[in-house]
């Protein structure tokens, strides 16, 4: 409710990062906060937040028509680093992976890499390598096809107006006569309730009634890929092959002949569907890359690992981009991030700066959620569920996701990567100019080039998988022991961004837990300085046409995968 298809070059793992500290100057400051609406401004809330991985409320302040200031609420308390004291440290990736229905796989990786860390484990066999980047492209795969389609593509395309399309293919007017009987039903489903004639669609009817109809198809594909993952992975969600030391067990050869094939029809279609869908719809929502610049800091721990397991050789490797700069990238370490609860439903001891293991999720300090009359009073004090994440001394705000793993890539100097962004630079004409899609355009875009580079390497990995194999290399995991003590962190990114779990272990248990989501970095409430997390910060400055259909907030926030 509110109230009021490129050809790529040949891939490289090189990276150059700077060793420099990431500077203080990236730091926005306190931002002035809004505590009681004057005259000419209109409080906006929408609340809940649909097409979604959680739960959300978004509340603004419009003036003018535009977004002076913003807050983001998420509704749901996670509570599991308080149940996962006293666990066995084996055992951690079976629960941590339970945080995400949607992204189970990749909290699984990552737990399973803070585990190895604590364990001194600085590599895991060749074979588990590989397995692991099967599993996580298959995942790929499926999530950015959801997103784009079924999660976001709504804000964009009309699916009503595709009745006024002329449609010269049987197919089309198959689908278009559906859509009528659908529309002339009064039951719409999940079509009900949108703002369908607010004016911000802007695409022709025959685009709408096309990209409809990829809309029904991706819901096939992305379910392709996770046919692929559950196959490998023994189910899904919640997938059982991973394990701390390696995987649990070689794939067979048709297991990986089934892969292949599964893979092989996703990157059909994000090369014949997905990619072509992009560069049509671009240029009617071409102003998008003036909104949405958010807090220009922007994280990456690293996907897809090469032979040396360095996470700066990733495919998407590990680093930072800070105040927009793209000369240089950033390294980066999970240990220095910090946690901030000011203003959110913990104790403000519980956060205050504090390493993750140190600052875990008691004690509650929940009173009430914020006001949602439109007339009613702003946010203050604590108004979120979710901590906010802040990297390093200067407790720099870090935007993560898609957007921030192609910029530190590109910025890395990564050839693969550099050749897809300047090919979408020129489609959408930005030619030689990168800083455009540091925007809502931008991040859509990221997260198509993202979905390339995924199933492009996907192949690779299976041919690896099976040079090891018909070379004798069987090897899938390395027995380990648990230590008395020790602490590890591991960073990964998951669909939706950098991804950290880190674990402390005493008496050969597990005495501390924690994970950093993307949430805590994207959704995260203003820090202990008072300053905005990266969806907040992006909302400030989008117009608003009319408030009492707020299709920019939408927009805006769904290009954040929440």
């Amino acid at each position: 409710m509110a109230t009021t298809t490129p050809t790529p070059s040949t891939p490289s793992t090189s990276t150059t990062p700077s060793t420099s500290a990431p500077s203080a100057t990236a730091t926005p400051g306190a931002t002035p906060t809004i505590t009681k609406l004057s005259a000419g401004q209109k409080k906006v809330v929408v609340d809940p937040i649909t097409r979604i991985e959680g739960h959300l409320r978004i509340t603004c302040v419009v003036e003018n028509g535009k977004i002076v200031d913003a807050w983001n609420t998420a509704t749901m308390f996670r509570g599991f680093e308080i149940f996962m004291k006293n666990r066995d440290p084996r055992d951690l990736w079976q629960f941590a992976q339970r945080i995400c229905g949607v992204c189970p796989t990749p909290h699984a990786h990552t737990s399973v890499l803070a585990t190895e860390h604590a364990l001194g484990i600085k590599t895991v066999p060749d074979n588990a390598r590989i397995i692991r980047n099967m599993m996580e492209a298959t995942h790929m795969g499926y999530d950015h096809t959801l997103w784009f389609y079924v999660l976001n593509a709504f804000d964009y395309v009309n699916v009503p107006n595709a009745l006024n399309a002329k449609p010269t293919t049987q197919a089309l007017k198959d689908l278009q006569a559906t859509l009528k009987t659908f529309v002339a039903s009064g039951q719409l489903g999940p079509f009900a309730k949108m703002w369908w004639d607010n004016p911000g669609y802007k695409l022709p009817a025959e685009l709408d009634l096309e990209l409809t109809a990829h809309y029904l198809a991706a819901i096939e594909n992305q379910q392709v890929a996770n046919d692929a993952q559950a196959y490998m992975g023994g189910k899904f969600p919640m997938v059982m092959n991973y394990t701390p030391g390696g995987m649990q067990g070689l794939p067979s050869i048709e297991e990986i002949q089934y892969y292949i094939g599964q893979m092989s029809v996703v990157k059909s279609f994000i090369d014949g569907v997905m990619i072509p869908d992009l560069l049509a719809i671009a240029p009617f929502y071409i102003d998008l890359a003036k909104v949405g610049q958010g807090v220009g800091n922007y994280l990456a721990w690293g996907l897809f690992d090469d032979k040396t397991q360095d996470p700066y050789n990733r495919v998407l490797p590990r680093g930072a981009i800070v105040g927009r700069d793209l000369s240089s990238v950033e390294k980066v370490d999970p240990d220095e991030v910090r946690m901030y609860t000011k203003n959110s439903y913990y104790g403000d001891g519980v956060g205050a700066g504090k390493h993750p293991l140190d600052a875990g999720q008691e004690p509650i300090d929940f009173t009430a959620y914020p006001d949602m009359s439109p007339t009613g009073p702003l946010p203050s004090g604590k108004y979120d569920w979710t901590q906010s994440a802040r990297y390093g001394k200067n407790a720099l705000p870090m935007e993560v996701g898609p957007l921030a793993n192609i910029l530190v890539a590109y910025a890395a100097g990564k050839p693969y990567v550099k050749t897809l962004v300047d090919q979408v630079l020129t489609a959408v004409g930005a030619p030689g100019n990168p800083s455009v899609l540091m925007s809502d355009l931008g991040r859509i875009a990221a997260r198509v080039i993202e979905a390339k580079v995924n199933v492009d390497f996907a192949q690779q990995w299976a041919d690896e998988l099976l040079a090891n194999i018909k070379g004798g290399n069987t090897e899938v995991y390395t027995p380990v022991s648990i230590p008395s003590s020790g602490e590890g962190s591991g960073g990964w990114n998951a669909p939706r961004g950098a991804l950290a779990h880190y674990v402390r272990i005493e008496n050969g248990k597990t005495s501390a837990y924690a994970a950093v989501p993307p949430s805590n970095w994207n959704l995260s409430p203003r820090d202990d300085n008072g300053v905005r997390g990266p969806v907040e910060q992006a909302l400030i400055g989008t117009p608003i046409a009319n408030v009492s259909q707020p299709l920019e907030i939408l927009r805006v926030v769904h290009t954040f995968d929440p």
